[in-house]
């Protein structure tokens, strides 16, 4: 052989080299990312070959799958869609997924590689879809979405003994049917979601922290009880009516001038929601103390998953002693979500101890076997407030509803305590406030339940927003739907 004709073939045999090792590293190494790119068409035409298993309430789907005659087979069906759009997501043929759709899809449409049996490994076949059965409470999670009716606002319920969500509600919604299916229909329904000025799409229960205003005066008081700042709810607090910021000339003042705020008990401040006390008192304990005992109940934390990942509630840091004194009161900059505030009733009704909030029960394949049963898990150490100190604040707050601002809340026959907030907003407190009721509710047998509400109204008159006006009707349907 020739010179030149050895160097084309040696040339020719590093190009099908090369070649091998190219096609080697696509179907071997890459494989898992080109399967998996949501660009690949192929991804989306095997997700809708079948129908998709489903996510369940109490028991029964509130999903389904529809034959089409495109190229997907199936499409996603929704009942009672804008009800249990904060719960389930979407999954849409053109805009993806998200929430329960997107953190089970590979469950849900069959590629989960627990689905699969023998036979459909060595057939390489998709498995059919499994069912993500969750812990909401139908009747709970329609109470809510009605008594909230056509206000911007969440509410969350939970099952202080467990951790369950038993409600989340989030409004206004949407319906996540609308676009699911045929491209332009799709198109449609998604540009008129995005341009909606009210935001249906944000799962406000979960990934909405505003200003908890007065309700976070429940948290000052857990830390001073805590911290041995006072022994009981019905000591006197020492505290100045109005009182003036530290190292400022600024005069805090109580909403109901005629309360009886000066030196009043944890118990009476509560009651009468007694902003000079609350703020006294964090100023007196100081942002560490404070925030040790925020972060107990989950503020500060931004890996709170049910699974699906809240917002991170915020109780602030680097404050001089005039901020930390406002933050007491649930202002300055204090963000929290609905869900961080149940966390906080919930472990005040649990005896001090706070359990993960869990949205999904279990995981069951296409036969109804169980995959996996999530059960109860602590939140961090598991204890927020010590026995006594959760004892001391039930019966405060139970003051608050039979005989104070949370008066709305009532229900005959269960044992039912609460707490109003009205969060200021907007420059120099120009927007309508925030309306917060955070509650708890026990019936005779002993079950529990604790509910957060945020309503976020602006169409209401200034005048009109209470937590005991607006949110405590809310959190009264839920509760007495959770322990009928």
């Amino acid at each position: 052989m020739n010179k030149s004709l050895r160097r084309v073939s040696v040339f020719c045999l590093a190009l099908i080299l090369a070649l091998m090792g190219w096609v080697t590293w696509i179907q071997g190494a890459k494989a898992s990312d080109y399967m998996g790119d949501p660009h690949n068409p192929r991804v989306a035409i095997g997700k809708y070959a079948a129908p998709l298993g489903n996510i369940l309430v109490d028991g029964e789907p509130v999903t389904g799958s529809a034959a089409t005659p495109s190229t997907l087979t199936y499409k996603r069906t929704y009942k009672d869609g804008p009800l249990y759009a904060p719960v389930t997501g979407f999954t849409s043929q053109i805009f993806g997924s998200n929430q329960l759709e997107s953190l089970y899809g590979d469950l849900l449409d069959g590629s989960d590689g627990r689905l699969q049996s023998p036979a459909d490994a060595v057939l390489h076949r998709r498995a059919k879809g499994g069912d993500v059965a969750t812990t909401i409470d139908a009747a709970v999670q329609k109470a809510g979405y009605r008594a909230l009716g056509g206000k911007k606002g969440a509410a969350v319920a939970l099952d202080p003994k467990t951790g369950r969500i038993l409600g989340m509600v989030s409004t206004p919604s949407y319906d996540p049917g609308k676009f699911a299916g045929s491209a332009t229909a799709d198109q449609k329904a998604w540009q008129a979601m995005a341009k909606d000025a009210d935001q249906p799409n944000v799962n406000r229960a979960l990934r909405q922290a505003l200003p908890p205003g007065s309700t976070f005066k429940l948290v000052v008081a857990a830390a001073a009880l805590e911290n041995g700042l006072y022994s009981s709810v019905d000591e006197p607090t020492d505290s100045p009516d109005p009182y003036t910021l530290p190292h400022t000339r600024t005069t805090l003042r109580n909403e109901n001038a005629s309360a009886p705020c000066k030196n009043a008990t944890l118990r009476t401040a509560l009651q009468y929601s007694c902003n000079t006390v609350f703020a006294k008192i964090a100023a007196q304990l100081g942002q560490d103390k404070v925030a040790a005992q925020a972060e107990k109940f989950g503020f500060n934390d931004g890996k709170v998953d049910v699974p699906v990942r809240a917002a991170k509630s915020v109780y602030p840091k680097g404050m001089d002693s005039a901020q930390t004194a406002l933050s007491g009161i649930g202002q300055f900059n204090d963000q929290a979500t609905p869900l961080q505030m149940a966390m906080v009733a919930s472990a005040i009704a649990d005896g001090g101890e706070l359990k993960s909030p869990q949205l999904v029960d279990k995981l069951t394949d296409g036969g109804g076997n169980t995959v996996r049963q999530y059960g109860p898990k602590t939140y961090g150490d598991g204890r927020a407030v010590s026995a006594h100190t959760a004892a001391q604040l039930r019966s405060a707050m139970q003051t608050v509803v039979d005989k104070g601002t949370g008066s709305g809340a009532k229900i005959g026959g269960l044992t039912v305590g609460g707490k109003t907030g009205t969060a200021q907003h907007g420059v120099d407190n120009s927007g309508t406030p925030y309306a917060w009721f955070v509650s708890y509710a026990q019936n005779g047998a002993g079950r529990q339940v604790a509910v957060a509400v945020m309503v976020e109204d602006g169409h209401a008159a200034r005048n009109e927003v209470s937590g005991n006006g607006l949110a405590a009707p809310v959190a009264r349907a839920m509760m007495k739907a959770a322990l009928s």
